[in-house]
């Protein structure tokens, strides 16, 4: 209804004529005393071959603006898409259009090929930079002091942030990059929780697991990355007490700490790409200084979460603890 009240205001000046040109003609006949049956009838043919027209017009309009609705809702623009335009306005509208268009790809062109630029760069520089942290390693466990564990500490963090760089850049990639296979969850975690070890002996944190036997399908380097990401933020963030990890028979992974908890009105947002919350700003030492949240590790959970089709949720009390839960067999991101 709105499109046909939108023509007939396009053809208000042409109808209004051709209303005036019918009454002219009448007027004419009538004053030459033209029979009134001939002039009565010819103005009515008059009348119908106009709506006739009308008509017709009114179709092939219509035809033209549902084939722009397709060019808009596809987000694409062919030149015959835009059935039948005519007219010189039309014409140029139509070139107007493509050279938009293509104005649009050339852009999209150099944007990725400046983007693939840049993910081969930090890639490289990705890899490049575990040699001399791996060479540091080596250094810092050759001799056992208290200085060198601290080294070793902070050498693994920094080893922790470039696995999230390197995780950050091949999350733009497509399904192409996951190798899924049926992976023994147990295996998975017991692999990560070695590498975790040190960091609960040095901060002095207690670690409970609760094993079990079960197998899903999944890509085992996405899982690994997305339940270090939870084990780190545990650790970050817990001063006393402890981490316990807990296997489930129906495939929920539960990272539960007893750290310094989520306000509850950050809960619902600490999913968000650079979002930090209060202790984020706060800093990992509970200060106000140094070791801040960076509001990207909870975000590239999110998405690796949604890349292998699985649950991810959290639990959080101030002051308590926060509990984070992977549901291998259920997409959901939640936060309560």
């Amino acid at each position: 209804m709105r499109f046909f009240r939108e023509f007939l205001k396009d053809r208000v000046y042409p109808i209004i004529w051709g209303f005036a040109a019918i009454a002219v003609c009448a007027l004419v006949f009538w004053l030459y005393g033209v029979r009134r049956e001939a002039l009565i009838y010819a103005v009515m043919l008059c009348f119908v071959l106009a709506i006739v027209v009308l008509t017709l017009d009114f179709i092939r309009e219509l035809r033209r603006h549902q084939a722009r609705l397709r060019s808009i809702r596809t987000a694409s623009y062919e030149r015959n898409d835009l059935i039948d335009e005519y007219g010189v306005a039309a014409t140029d509208y139509a070139d107007l259009a493509q050279a938009l268009w293509k104005r649009i790809e050339d852009l999209e062109d150099s944007r990725f090929a400046e983007r693939r630029e840049a993910k081969d760069y930090y890639t490289t520089w990705v890899h490049q930079i575990k040699t001399p942290l791996a060479v540091m390693q080596m250094l810092v466990k050759s001799e056992d002091t208290e200085q060198n564990r601290a080294l070793a500490a902070e050498l693994f963090r920094t080893e922790q942030y470039v696995e999230m760089a390197l995780g950050y850049i091949r999350l733009g990639e497509d399904a192409s990059d996951l190798a899924v296979r049926e992976c023994d969850l147990d295996e998975l975690i017991r692999a990560s929780v070695r590498r975790y070890a040190p960091q609960f002996i040095a901060r002095k944190l207690s670690f409970s697991y609760e094993p079990n036997t079960v197998k899903v399908v999944t890509d085992d380097k996405w899982f690994t990355f997305l339940l270090e990401q939870l084990l780190s933020n545990a650790v970050k963030y817990t001063y006393e007490g402890g981490v316990m990890l807990t296997l489930t028979d129906d495939a929920k992974v539960i990272v539960r700490d007893t750290g310094i908890g989520i306000a509850p009105e950050d809960v619902p947002r600490i999913f968000e790409k650079g979002f930090t919350g209060f202790n984020g700003r706060a800093g990992s030492d509970g200060s106000a200084d140094g070791g801040r949240a960076t509001g990207l590790g909870l975000y590239l959970c999110r998405k690796v979460a949604h890349k292998l089709n699985v649950g991810l949720s959290v639990e959080s009390e101030v002051g308590k603890g926060t509990a984070f839960t992977i549901d291998m067999r259920k997409e959901e991101i939640r936060a309560d």
